[in-house]
């Protein structure tokens, strides 16, 4: 796609450019996002697993025709894991190349932790990368708080610390975004470096919408009644309630499997598309009936 002028010049702007990818967001969303573009602020979203959190940064990145650097967050994660490491292997091999019959050139040993010998990983990457990139931090609630706080240095000045180097600042800030499905609360000193929103489920007009930009070939019947149906799903006690990401699941199967109306039996046949709980499969199955028609 032809990629737009950053930053966007207003929020009307940045929701018609959102659009035209195919990401539908309400006005809020769309005002959180132009405030963090137009400040240069990392932008912190909160909300239910498969409401297009992970999805806006990977609008943005193909918007503004930058790289996607992703850090996938999971318990445990350390320094090393997201900024980066020496490649000892290599490290190794070049020691051994400059032994010699009198031993280490003791002079070359230096260039040993110099860029050649450095891996990056996403938050180094992304710092050195600068303007060119779209940073994703996502599920930063499964890792834990020691790694936390050591974000704080990154998000506040983006700048990162390597002993052996010093300080590797970026000439230019990228875009970062963090994702967040509240499984845990979050500490203040993080929120405090970003602007903050809270994605819901959409309205069910909205959501219609975004299953029409992502399945334009479905019609708006088939969409209607989907939409109808995981809303339905939604105020069911189900221990993982659908996202939008699981709508567009559905549509897709349904489509696959050749239906052109949600009946019983189809939606019986495809419920794995939208629900990915034993329990809930079992739940739903006993009340498939109110689900498609709502008796």
């Amino acid at each position: 796609m032809t990629h737009v002028a950053f930053p966007p010049a207003d929020v009307a702007g940045l929701t018609t450019d959102l659009i035209s990818t195919g990401y539908i967001p309400d006005r809020g969303l769309a005002t959180a996002a132009f405030l963090a573009l137009k400040l240069g602020r990392p932008l912190l979203l909160e909300g239910e697993v498969g409401v297009g959190k992970t999805e806006l940064a990977k609008t943005f990145a193909e918007l503004y025709g930058r790289e996607l650097v992703r850090l996938q967050c999971f318990e445990g994660i350390d320094a090393g894991q997201a900024l980066y490491e020496w490649d000892y292997a290599r490290q190794m091999l070049a020691v051994r190349a400059m032994s010699g019959t009198d031993g280490t050139n003791v002079g070359a040993v230096d260039e040993l932790f110099g860029l050649t010998y450095l891996v990056e990983r996403p938050l180094l990457k992304a710092v050195r990368g600068g303007d060119r990139t779209v940073l994703l931090i996502d599920e930063i609630d499964r890792a834990d708080d020691e790694f936390e706080a050591f974000l704080l240095e990154i998000l506040s000045d983006f700048q990162v610390t390597i002993p052996e180097l010093g300080t590797i600042a970026a000439a230019t800030r990228p875009i970062v975004v963090l994702t967040s499905n509240r499984t845990r609360e979050l500490h203040d000193a993080l929120k405090r470096r970003c602007l903050y929103h809270w994605i819901g489920f959409p309205a069910p007009e909205r959501e219609r919408q975004i299953v029409g930009a992502r399945m334009p070939g479905i019609s708006e019947r088939m969409a209607a009644r989907v939409v109808e149906a995981v809303n339905r799903l939604r105020d069911m006690d189900l221990a993982k309630p659908p996202g939008v990401a699981e709508t567009i699941d559905w549509v897709t199967a349904l489509d696959a499997v050749g239906a052109t109306d949600l009946t019983e039996q189809d939606a019986a046949d495809t419920l794995g598309a939208v629900l990915k709980d034993r329990d809930d499969l079992e739940l739903v199955g006993e009340a498939i009936g109110h689900v498609v028609d709502g008796h």
